[in-house]
Protein backbone atom coordinates (compact mmCIF):
# COMPACT_ATOMS: atom_id res chain seq x y z
CA UNK A 1 0.00 0.00 0.00
CA UNK A 2 1.30 3.46 -0.88
CA UNK A 3 2.36 5.67 2.01
CA UNK A 4 -0.35 8.11 3.02
CA UNK A 5 0.89 11.67 3.40
CA UNK A 6 0.70 13.10 6.90
CA UNK A 7 -1.06 16.42 7.46
CA UNK A 8 1.19 19.45 6.93
CA UNK A 9 1.96 21.66 9.92
CA UNK A 10 1.38 25.40 9.59
CA UNK A 11 2.54 27.76 12.34
CA UNK A 12 1.61 31.46 12.26
CA UNK A 13 1.93 34.58 14.41
CA UNK A 14 1.42 38.34 14.24
CA UNK A 15 -1.67 40.41 13.45
CA UNK A 16 -4.75 38.66 12.04
CA UNK A 17 -3.87 39.71 8.49
CA UNK A 18 -0.22 38.68 8.93
CA UNK A 19 -1.27 35.31 10.32
CA UNK A 20 -3.57 34.82 7.37
CA UNK A 21 -0.83 35.69 4.89
CA UNK A 22 1.57 33.22 6.52
CA UNK A 23 -1.17 30.56 6.56
CA UNK A 24 -2.05 31.08 2.90
CA UNK A 25 1.59 31.05 1.79
CA UNK A 26 2.50 27.91 3.77
CA UNK A 27 -0.61 25.94 2.78
CA UNK A 28 -1.27 27.39 -0.68
CA UNK A 29 -1.73 24.06 -2.49
CA UNK A 30 -4.07 22.70 0.15
CA UNK A 31 -6.09 25.92 0.27
CA UNK A 32 -6.48 25.62 -3.49
CA UNK A 33 -7.66 22.05 -2.94
CA UNK A 34 -10.35 23.29 -0.55
CA UNK A 35 -11.34 25.96 -3.07
CA UNK A 36 -11.71 23.28 -5.73
CA UNK A 37 -13.96 21.28 -3.41
CA UNK A 38 -16.20 24.13 -2.24
CA UNK A 39 -15.44 27.32 -4.10
CA UNK A 40 -17.27 26.38 -7.27
CA UNK A 41 -20.41 25.10 -5.54
CA UNK A 42 -22.48 28.17 -6.37
CA UNK A 43 -21.21 28.17 -9.95
CA UNK A 44 -22.48 24.62 -10.33
CA UNK A 45 -25.83 25.76 -8.95
CA UNK A 46 -26.14 28.34 -11.72
CA UNK A 47 -25.38 31.52 -9.79
CA UNK A 48 -24.00 34.38 -11.85
CA UNK A 49 -20.81 36.09 -10.72
CA UNK A 50 -22.81 39.07 -9.44
CA UNK A 51 -25.20 36.81 -7.51
CA UNK A 52 -22.29 34.87 -6.00
CA UNK A 53 -20.65 38.09 -4.85
CA UNK A 54 -23.89 39.29 -3.25
CA UNK A 55 -24.39 36.00 -1.40
CA UNK A 56 -20.80 35.74 -0.18
CA UNK A 57 -20.82 39.44 0.69
CA UNK A 58 -23.82 38.85 2.93
CA UNK A 59 -21.91 36.26 4.93
CA UNK A 60 -18.73 38.30 5.01
CA UNK A 61 -20.75 41.07 6.64
CA UNK A 62 -22.26 38.66 9.16
CA UNK A 63 -18.78 37.32 9.99
CA UNK A 64 -17.47 40.87 10.41
CA UNK A 65 -20.30 41.65 12.82
CA UNK A 66 -19.40 38.54 14.86
CA UNK A 67 -15.61 39.04 14.92
CA UNK A 68 -13.98 41.58 12.57
CA UNK A 69 -10.52 40.01 12.88
CA UNK A 70 -11.81 36.82 11.23
CA UNK A 71 -12.43 38.78 8.03
CA UNK A 72 -8.91 40.24 8.20
CA UNK A 73 -7.45 36.78 8.64
CA UNK A 74 -9.48 35.44 5.71
CA UNK A 75 -8.26 38.30 3.51
CA UNK A 76 -4.71 37.39 4.48
CA UNK A 77 -5.28 33.71 3.65
CA UNK A 78 -6.69 34.66 0.26
CA UNK A 79 -3.77 36.93 -0.57
CA UNK A 80 -1.17 34.47 0.70
CA UNK A 81 -2.64 31.53 -1.24
CA UNK A 82 -3.51 33.61 -4.31
CA UNK A 83 -7.21 32.76 -4.22
CA UNK A 84 -10.22 35.05 -3.90
CA UNK A 85 -11.55 36.31 -0.58
CA UNK A 86 -14.96 34.95 -1.61
CA UNK A 87 -13.48 31.47 -1.92
CA UNK A 88 -12.08 31.62 1.62
CA UNK A 89 -15.43 32.79 2.99
CA UNK A 90 -17.05 29.86 1.19
CA UNK A 91 -14.66 27.37 2.81
CA UNK A 92 -15.53 28.74 6.25
CA UNK A 93 -19.27 29.17 5.74
CA UNK A 94 -20.18 26.52 3.17
CA UNK A 95 -23.08 25.06 5.20
CA UNK A 96 -24.61 28.46 5.82
CA UNK A 97 -24.06 29.68 2.24
CA UNK A 98 -25.84 26.61 0.92
CA UNK A 99 -28.67 27.14 3.41
CA UNK A 100 -29.30 30.63 2.07
CA UNK A 101 -28.93 29.37 -1.49
CA UNK A 102 -31.54 26.75 -0.69
CA UNK A 103 -33.92 29.46 0.46
CA UNK A 104 -33.40 31.38 -2.77
CA UNK A 105 -33.40 28.44 -5.21
CA UNK A 106 -35.28 25.64 -3.50
CA UNK A 107 -35.33 23.34 -6.50
CA UNK A 108 -31.60 23.62 -7.16
CA UNK A 109 -29.97 22.83 -3.84
CA UNK A 110 -29.64 19.64 -1.87
CA UNK A 111 -28.24 19.56 1.64
CA UNK A 112 -24.60 18.77 2.20
CA UNK A 113 -23.67 15.22 3.06
CA UNK A 114 -23.37 14.97 6.84
CA UNK A 115 -19.95 14.57 8.37
CA UNK A 116 -20.36 11.41 10.46
CA UNK A 117 -17.84 11.52 13.29
CA UNK A 118 -17.54 9.81 16.64
CA UNK A 119 -16.13 11.84 19.53
CA UNK A 120 -15.08 10.91 23.05
CA UNK A 121 -13.74 12.56 26.16
CA UNK A 122 -12.01 10.82 29.09
CA UNK A 123 -12.01 12.67 32.41
CA UNK A 124 -8.85 12.63 34.58
CA UNK A 125 -10.47 10.11 36.95
CA UNK A 126 -10.24 7.50 34.16
CA UNK A 127 -7.01 8.70 32.57
CA UNK A 128 -3.77 6.78 33.04
CA UNK A 129 -1.84 10.07 33.11
CA UNK A 130 -4.35 11.91 35.29
CA UNK A 131 -4.99 14.31 32.39
CA UNK A 132 -8.14 14.79 30.35
CA UNK A 133 -7.98 13.09 26.94
CA UNK A 134 -10.25 14.24 24.11
CA UNK A 135 -10.54 12.85 20.60
CA UNK A 136 -12.57 12.26 17.47
CA UNK A 137 -12.81 10.35 14.23
CA UNK A 138 -13.78 12.87 11.55
CA UNK A 139 -15.87 11.30 8.79
CA UNK A 140 -16.28 13.35 5.63
CA UNK A 141 -15.15 13.36 2.02
CA UNK A 142 -12.14 11.08 1.56
CA UNK A 143 -10.39 13.64 -0.66
CA UNK A 144 -10.14 15.99 2.34
CA UNK A 145 -7.18 13.88 3.47
CA UNK A 146 -5.36 15.92 0.81
CA UNK A 147 -6.75 19.30 1.85
CA UNK A 148 -6.53 19.30 5.66
CA UNK A 149 -3.72 20.71 7.80
CA UNK A 150 -2.77 21.18 11.45
CA UNK A 151 -2.58 24.89 12.28
CA UNK A 152 -0.78 26.46 15.25
CA UNK A 153 -1.62 30.07 16.04
CA UNK A 154 0.65 32.16 18.22
CA UNK A 155 -1.86 34.64 19.54
CA UNK A 156 -0.92 38.12 20.75
CA UNK A 157 -4.41 38.68 22.17
CA UNK A 158 -5.47 35.44 23.83
CA UNK A 159 -4.23 31.87 24.22
CA UNK A 160 -2.18 30.10 21.58
CA UNK A 161 -4.03 27.22 19.98
CA UNK A 162 -3.61 24.15 17.80
CA UNK A 163 -6.37 23.01 15.41
CA UNK A 164 -6.91 20.31 12.83
CA UNK A 165 -8.78 22.02 9.99
CA UNK A 166 -9.49 22.02 6.28
CA UNK A 167 -7.01 24.36 4.61
CA UNK A 168 -8.46 27.85 4.39
CA UNK A 169 -10.67 27.27 7.43
CA UNK A 170 -10.13 29.05 10.74
CA UNK A 171 -10.77 26.10 13.08
CA UNK A 172 -12.21 22.62 13.52
CA UNK A 173 -11.02 20.25 16.27
CA UNK A 174 -8.38 21.56 18.63
CA UNK A 175 -7.29 22.94 21.98
CA UNK A 176 -5.62 26.03 23.38
CA UNK A 177 -2.91 26.88 25.88
CA UNK A 178 -5.58 27.58 28.51
CA UNK A 179 -6.58 23.90 28.33
CA UNK A 180 -9.89 24.33 26.46
CA UNK A 181 -10.51 21.59 23.86
CA UNK A 182 -13.24 21.13 21.26
CA UNK A 183 -14.56 18.57 18.80
CA UNK A 184 -17.79 18.80 16.84
CA UNK A 185 -19.96 16.52 14.74
CA UNK A 186 -23.05 16.49 12.59
CA UNK A 187 -26.59 16.49 13.96
CA UNK A 188 -29.79 17.20 12.09
CA UNK A 189 -33.22 18.35 13.29
CA UNK A 190 -36.47 19.77 11.97
CA UNK A 191 -35.37 23.26 13.03
CA UNK A 192 -32.42 23.38 10.64
CA UNK A 193 -32.15 26.26 8.17
CA UNK A 194 -35.19 28.07 9.54
CA UNK A 195 -32.88 30.98 10.41
CA UNK A 196 -29.38 32.14 9.55
CA UNK A 197 -26.68 32.16 12.20
CA UNK A 198 -22.94 32.37 12.71
CA UNK A 199 -20.99 29.81 10.65
CA UNK A 200 -20.18 26.75 12.73
CA UNK A 201 -16.47 26.90 11.93
CA UNK A 202 -16.27 30.37 13.46
CA UNK A 203 -18.03 29.27 16.65
CA UNK A 204 -15.33 26.61 16.99
CA UNK A 205 -12.68 29.26 16.44
CA UNK A 206 -14.31 31.49 19.06
CA UNK A 207 -14.07 28.64 21.57
CA UNK A 208 -10.33 28.26 20.93
CA UNK A 209 -9.80 31.97 21.59
CA UNK A 210 -11.22 31.74 25.12
CA UNK A 211 -8.94 31.57 28.14
CA UNK A 212 -11.91 31.06 30.48
CA UNK A 213 -13.89 27.85 30.09
CA UNK A 214 -17.25 29.36 31.01
CA UNK A 215 -16.87 31.80 28.10
CA UNK A 216 -16.15 28.88 25.77
CA UNK A 217 -19.42 27.31 26.90
CA UNK A 218 -21.18 30.63 26.36
CA UNK A 219 -19.88 30.82 22.78
CA UNK A 220 -21.34 27.39 22.06
CA UNK A 221 -24.58 27.69 23.95
CA UNK A 222 -25.73 31.20 23.08
CA UNK A 223 -24.52 31.90 19.53
CA UNK A 224 -27.36 31.58 16.97
CA UNK A 225 -26.77 28.91 14.34
CA UNK A 226 -28.20 28.03 10.95
CA UNK A 227 -28.34 24.32 11.65
CA UNK A 228 -27.83 21.69 14.33
CA UNK A 229 -24.42 20.55 15.51
CA UNK A 230 -22.98 18.55 18.39
CA UNK A 231 -20.10 20.26 20.19
CA UNK A 232 -17.98 18.56 22.85
CA UNK A 233 -15.84 20.71 25.15
CA UNK A 234 -13.05 19.70 27.50
CA UNK A 235 -11.29 21.57 30.28
CA UNK A 236 -7.78 20.44 31.19
CA UNK A 237 -8.47 20.99 34.89
CA UNK A 238 -10.85 18.06 34.74
CA UNK A 239 -14.28 18.83 33.30
CA UNK A 240 -16.07 17.97 30.10
CA UNK A 241 -19.49 18.70 28.66
CA UNK A 242 -21.31 18.02 25.40
CA UNK A 243 -23.83 20.39 23.84
CA UNK A 244 -26.41 19.09 21.39
CA UNK A 245 -27.20 22.35 19.60
CA UNK A 246 -30.04 23.31 17.35
CA UNK A 247 -30.48 26.72 15.77
CA UNK A 248 -31.68 28.54 18.89
CA UNK A 249 -31.20 26.17 21.80
CA UNK A 250 -28.57 23.86 23.30
CA UNK A 251 -28.98 20.75 25.42
CA UNK A 252 -26.13 19.75 27.77
CA UNK A 253 -24.93 16.20 28.26
CA UNK A 254 -22.61 15.52 31.21
CA UNK A 255 -20.09 12.72 31.71
CA UNK A 256 -21.65 9.47 32.90
CA UNK A 257 -20.76 7.50 36.01
CA UNK A 258 -17.95 5.99 33.94
CA UNK A 259 -16.34 9.48 33.63
CA UNK A 260 -16.72 9.37 29.84
CA UNK A 261 -18.59 11.31 27.21
CA UNK A 262 -19.10 9.54 23.88
CA UNK A 263 -21.20 10.98 21.05
CA UNK A 264 -21.93 10.04 17.46
CA UNK A 265 -24.58 11.57 15.17
CA UNK A 266 -27.97 11.10 16.80
CA UNK A 267 -29.70 13.15 19.46
CA UNK A 268 -29.36 11.72 22.97
CA UNK A 269 -30.70 14.40 25.34
CA UNK A 270 -34.16 13.34 26.58
CA UNK A 271 -35.14 17.01 26.75
CA UNK A 272 -34.10 17.62 23.15
CA UNK A 273 -36.02 14.57 21.97
CA UNK A 274 -39.25 15.93 23.47
CA UNK A 275 -38.80 19.23 21.58
CA UNK A 276 -37.49 18.36 18.11
CA UNK A 277 -37.35 15.61 15.50
CA UNK A 278 -34.06 13.84 14.71
CA UNK A 279 -33.80 14.09 10.92
CA UNK A 280 -30.33 12.61 10.52
CA UNK A 281 -30.76 8.89 11.12
CA UNK A 282 -31.63 8.16 7.52
CA UNK A 283 -28.20 9.43 6.60
CA UNK A 284 -26.30 7.95 9.59
CA UNK A 285 -28.17 4.87 10.86
CA UNK A 286 -24.85 3.43 12.08
CA UNK A 287 -24.66 6.25 14.62
CA UNK A 288 -26.83 4.13 16.94
CA UNK A 289 -24.02 1.64 17.53
CA UNK A 290 -20.89 3.71 16.94
CA UNK A 291 -21.11 5.54 20.27
CA UNK A 292 -22.11 2.29 22.01
CA UNK A 293 -19.07 0.50 20.58
CA UNK A 294 -16.59 3.20 21.65
CA UNK A 295 -17.99 3.34 25.18
CA UNK A 296 -18.03 -0.49 25.42
CA UNK A 297 -14.40 -0.74 24.33
CA UNK A 298 -13.23 2.04 26.63
CA UNK A 299 -15.00 0.49 29.61
CA UNK A 300 -13.02 -2.74 29.22
CA UNK A 301 -10.17 -1.03 31.10
CA UNK A 302 -10.09 0.92 34.34
CA UNK A 303 -7.40 3.45 33.39
CA UNK A 304 -7.19 4.78 29.85
CA UNK A 305 -4.47 6.42 27.80
CA UNK A 306 -4.18 7.85 24.30
CA UNK A 307 -3.52 4.37 22.86
CA UNK A 308 -6.74 3.05 24.39
CA UNK A 309 -8.76 5.83 22.79
CA UNK A 310 -7.05 5.13 19.47
CA UNK A 311 -7.89 1.43 19.77
CA UNK A 312 -11.57 2.24 20.35
CA UNK A 313 -11.61 4.63 17.39
CA UNK A 314 -10.00 1.98 15.15
CA UNK A 315 -13.03 -0.28 15.75
CA UNK A 316 -14.27 -2.09 12.62
CA UNK A 317 -17.61 -3.41 13.95
CA UNK A 318 -20.23 -3.05 11.20
CA UNK A 319 -17.65 -2.14 8.52
CA UNK A 320 -17.77 -0.25 6.25
CA UNK A 321 -20.37 1.57 8.40
CA UNK A 322 -18.01 1.46 11.36
CA UNK A 323 -16.39 3.79 13.88
CA UNK A 324 -13.32 3.76 11.64
CA UNK A 325 -14.73 4.09 8.15
CA UNK A 326 -12.78 2.94 5.07
CA UNK A 327 -13.42 4.93 1.87
CA UNK A 328 -16.84 4.05 0.45
CA UNK A 329 -19.57 5.73 -1.54
CA UNK A 330 -21.44 8.17 0.66
CA UNK A 331 -25.01 9.40 0.66
CA UNK A 332 -24.36 12.06 -2.02
CA UNK A 333 -22.24 9.96 -4.44
CA UNK A 334 -19.05 11.30 -2.89
CA UNK A 335 -16.36 9.01 -1.51
CA UNK A 336 -16.82 9.08 2.26
CA UNK A 337 -14.26 7.96 4.84
CA UNK A 338 -12.84 8.59 8.27
CA UNK A 339 -10.56 11.37 7.05
CA UNK A 340 -8.63 11.76 10.30
CA UNK A 341 -8.31 10.46 13.83
CA UNK A 342 -7.48 13.25 16.29
CA UNK A 343 -6.32 12.53 19.87
CA UNK A 344 -5.62 15.46 22.24
CA UNK A 345 -4.14 15.82 25.71
CA UNK A 346 -4.45 19.56 26.31
CA UNK A 347 -2.63 19.60 29.67
CA UNK A 348 0.63 18.67 27.93
CA UNK A 349 -0.11 20.69 24.79
CA UNK A 350 -0.13 17.74 22.37
CA UNK A 351 -2.34 16.45 19.55
CA UNK A 352 -1.80 13.21 17.63
CA UNK A 353 -3.38 12.92 14.19
CA UNK A 354 -3.53 10.08 11.62
CA UNK A 355 -4.89 10.59 8.08
CA UNK A 356 -7.29 7.95 6.72
CA UNK A 357 -6.90 5.70 9.78
CA UNK A 358 -8.77 2.77 8.22
CA UNK A 359 -5.87 2.54 5.76
CA UNK A 360 -3.04 4.00 7.85
CA UNK A 361 -2.08 3.73 11.52
CA UNK A 362 0.81 6.16 11.53
CA UNK A 363 0.33 9.30 13.60
CA UNK A 364 2.12 12.63 13.77
CA UNK A 365 2.37 14.35 17.14
CA UNK A 366 1.82 18.11 16.94
CA UNK A 367 2.55 20.47 19.79
CA UNK A 368 1.96 24.00 21.04
CA UNK A 369 5.67 24.29 21.78
CA UNK A 370 7.63 21.77 19.66
CA UNK A 371 7.98 20.73 16.05
CA UNK A 372 5.89 17.83 14.68
CA UNK A 373 7.13 14.31 15.40
CA UNK A 374 6.27 11.26 13.27
CA UNK A 375 5.22 8.36 15.51
CA UNK A 376 5.25 4.63 14.78
CA UNK A 377 2.88 2.07 16.19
Amino acid sequence: MATIQQFPFVSVSGTPFERGMQYGQQAAQRVLGSVNLYGQTLVHLGYSEAARKRLIGFFAKEIENFAPHYVEEMRGIAQGANVTFEDVVMINARTEVLAKARAEKVEAVESEPGDGCTGALILPERSATGNLIHGQNWDWRAECADTAIVLRVRNDDGPDFLTFVEAGGLARSGFNSAGVSITANYLESDRDFTQLGVPLSLIRRKVLEQSIFSLAMKAVGTTPKSCSNNIMLGMAEGFGIDFECTTNESFPIYPGDDNLIVHANHWVSPVALTKLVDMGLGQSPDSRYRDWRVRKLLNQKDKLGREDLKAAFFDQFGAPYSVCRPPRLGSHDNLSATVAMVIMEPAVGEMEVAPLPALNQQFTRYSLTAEPQLLTR
